[in-house]
């Protein structure tokens, strides 16, 4: 099975922007053992901004454009260093991939982004994946890693794509608000209803929310590729839903 994983910022960093040790040392064990047992994976990792302003001892997320690819480039480095240290330990290659909209959007250049990840799998590679944060902007980029993910499964006729962050899934309504809030394990089509059940990103770490989740979705959806997001919080939630158990909320594709 072929899988695109996203983990994002809240799953990998603490909210001082500095390394959660423990919960990426599992994420990688736990990926690296479902190397193992034949899956293809292919990661994609946010984070870059966050470890950014940890290493630079920043207490809030840049607010202007140039502060914040600065950080990006901080932060990338120290990103692709721990996961080259930690999937080395269980003898796993990765390679990274830096993306920017031409780079999905343009033809010529989607075809070689799609031979290379296809080429990285074939020889056993891991590829991690994320927007090239140090020349894209706001105006110009994809935006978030939510869509980018969707983007990457797609393109790679993966058959899953699962979006870990810091909420459970989808709810009836604001679980922060409503205590009466039930999840939804199972969206069989995203309607009109589905997306006004959207809302915020919570860590304000990241970039994404709902909405970018079910946009997400929607784009995995119309290329065959079912889509879980799931809390990340424990890494291990990766085996219940590889082995397609219960666990978050799944958007079934068309």
């Amino acid at each position: 099975m072929r899988t695109v994983v996203k983990v994002g910022t809240s799953t990998l960093a603490y909210p001082t922007g500095r390394l959660n040790i423990r919960h990426m040392e599992k994420l990688c064990r736990v990926l690296s053992d479902l190397k193992n047992a034949g899956h293809e994976i292919i990661l994609v990792s946010s984070g870059a901004v966050g470890m950014g302003m940890g290493r630079l001892a920043l207490t809030e997320r840049p607010r202007d454009v140039v502060t914040k690819q600065a950080v990006a480039a901080v932060g990338q480095c120290e990103l692709m260093y721990t996961y080259d240290k930690l999937f080395s330990e269980y003898d796993h290659t990765i390679a990274q991939i830096l993306l920017t909209a031409d780079d999905v959007g343009d033809e010529e250049h989607r075809r070689n982004f799609i031979s290379t990840v296809g080429r990285l799998l074939e020889m056993g590679v891991l590829p991690i994946i994320n927007e090239n944060d140090t020349v894209s902007t706001a105006e110009f980029g994809i935006g978030d890693n939510d869509t980018l993910a969707a983007v990457v499964a797609a393109s790679s006729s993966s058959d899953l794509l699962v979006l870990l962050s810091d909420i459970d899934g989808l709810y009836t309504a604001d679980p922060r608000i409503d205590k009466g809030a039930r999840l939804i394990s199972v969206v069989d089509e995203i309607t009109e209803e589905i997306e006004t059940l959207a809302g915020g990103s919570v860590s304000g770490m990241g970039t994404g929310g709902m909405v970018t989740k079910i946009r997400g979705a929607k784009i995995a959806g119309d290329a065959g590729c079912d889509t879980v997001i799931a809390n990340g919080s424990d890494p291990a939630v990766l085996y219940d839903i590889f082995e397609g158990k219960p666990k978050g909320t799944r958007f079934r594709a068309k």
